[in-house]
């Protein structure tokens, strides 16, 4: 067999093998030999068709099976022995016109390449590292929210100013339908709230969305508004009122404390607030890490030019997964992907570039610490080591999870990297002014 690959541009080539009949006729024949017990022709007994009967009825079927294996062996032995690094897999050339009774057989397939390409992770950028505060309002509101959390409720016949109200907001149209407990303070409107008080349960209070609380991506934590959705967003929601509160706000003493942070580490309102401080700057710092990691990503995918064999993965996609996709499905796929393909690309760039590897070591530890952290949120301060690493295993057991784990691991020693290397301008915001950042506000 030959085989040959055609150069058609940097990222698109076509593998061509030339299959003659020495590379099949043994195996057809080694076929039809176990046909021939089994074969039934009219007006033959079963196992005494004559040889030639039994070529012309499965002969065809059987050369055009194992010409199939012949090809499909020594493409993936050839892609293999050319160290070929390719996106997607091959793809056959149809021909309507073959001719499975030529003396040679050509098939023709297309594959797309890898790019080569090079990575500058300390080009100039305007990337900013932020260092996100909680402020006094914050912590305060923190605070009041742990005496109502505490606190008692009295429940109420009618809204008063300070009521707190569970209740459903729906929009059939926009598919809204959540139900939350509000207080009044949060609208941005005072005519907003005031249409709430002297209400009943089971009353419907109707608001509109726009301008509805003082930053609209709050629309996406009481409606369950998706963030594409949040900004402009124009409509009339019905708020349903199913229960009306008071309360009795808890005492701020030593019980209180304990309760929450466990016996003795917190004695005092200002060490309540400290430990409120660095708890809520410990997940800013992660929030923030998060959106210094999509910047890079960023900057990295518009920096780095580089070409893809788009046509071909647009056909591609088409053949792969459950349900085949159109021309114009596999142009939506591939617009909506692309984007990751680039930063996947780059992203293997990166770590070869700077010998980053991913050992079990790396990611045993990780899975332990997040073990860790977990059982912490549940009350398990203090866990035996026998016991995290009883979960440990049994996690890293499942392929799943593993891979979601590994991809977490890459992306914390792509974080460090980056940190490193893209040398961000480093800027102190609250949490507000962090949220206005993040969403280009």
């Amino acid at each position: 067999m030959d085989i040959k690959r055609v150069a058609i541009n940097a990222v698109n080539e076509t593998i061509v093998l030339n299959v003659v009949h020495m590379d099949y006729k043994g195996q057809v024949a080694k076929r039809l030999n176990e046909k021939m017990p089994l074969a039934t022709v009219k007006g033959f007994r079963k196992g005494q068709v004559p040889k030639d009967l039994v070529e012309k009825q499965y002969g065809k079927g059987l050369k055009q099976e194992e010409v199939k294996k012949v090809v499909d062996l020594a493409l993936e032995r050839f892609v293999q022995s050319e160290r070929l690094n390719l996106l997607g897999t091959p793809l056959a050339k149809e021909n309507e016109n073959f001719d499975w009774d030529a003396e040679e057989l050509v098939f023709e397939y297309e594959i797309g390449l890898v790019p080569n390409f090079e990575i500058d992770l300390e080009a100039k950028n305007d990337i900013v590292k932020y260092i996100v505060t909680a402020d006094d309002k914050l912590i305060d509101g923190q605070v009041e929210r742990i005496q109502k959390q505490f606190g008692k409720a009295i429940p109420q016949d009618v809204v008063v100013a300070d009521s707190d109200l569970t209740g459903t907001f729906t929009n059939e149209e926009k598919g809204i339908n959540n139900t939350t407990t509000i207080s009044l303070s949060i609208f941005k409107d005072k005519k907003t709230a005031d249409k709430f008080i002297g209400k009943k349960v089971g009353d419907v209070v109707t608001v509109n969305t726009k301008g509805l609380f003082e930053d609209d991506h709050q629309l996406m934590d009481y409606l369950k508004v998706s963030h594409d959705d949040v900004h402009g967003l124009e409509v009339d929601v019905n708020f349903t009122i199913e229960a009306i509160n008071g309360a009795e706000l808890a005492e701020l003493n030593q019980e209180l404390f304990d309760k929450l942070f466990g016996e003795g580490k917190v004695a005092s309102l200002d060490e309540l607030k400290a430990k409120i401080k660095e708890d809520a700057e410990l997940q800013f710092a992660q929030q923030a890490d998060q959106k210094l990691l999509l910047d890079v990503q960023d900057f990295l995918i518009e920096s780095t030019k580089f070409e893809l064999p788009s046509e071909f993965l647009k056909k591609w996609l088409q053949t792969v997964g459950e349900k085949k996709l159109s021309p114009e499905e596999a142009e939506v796929e591939y617009a909506r992907s692309e984007k990751g393909l680039r930063f996947q690309l780059i992203e293997g760039k990166a770590m070869a570039q700077s010998n980053i590897q991913i050992t079990f070591e790396d990611l045993k530890a990780f899975t332990t610490n997040a073990i860790k952290q977990q059982m912490a949120q549940f009350g398990q301060t203090n866990p035996t080591d026998e016991e995290v690493q009883g979960i440990v295993a049994r996690v890293l057991s499942n392929q799943e999870e593993v891979k979601r784990l590994s991809e977490q691991v890459v992306a914390e020693k792509l974080l460090v990297l980056f940190k490193e290397k893209a040398n961000p301008t480093t800027k102190e915001v609250t949490y507000e002014e962090f949220i206005a950042a993040s969403y280009g506000e």
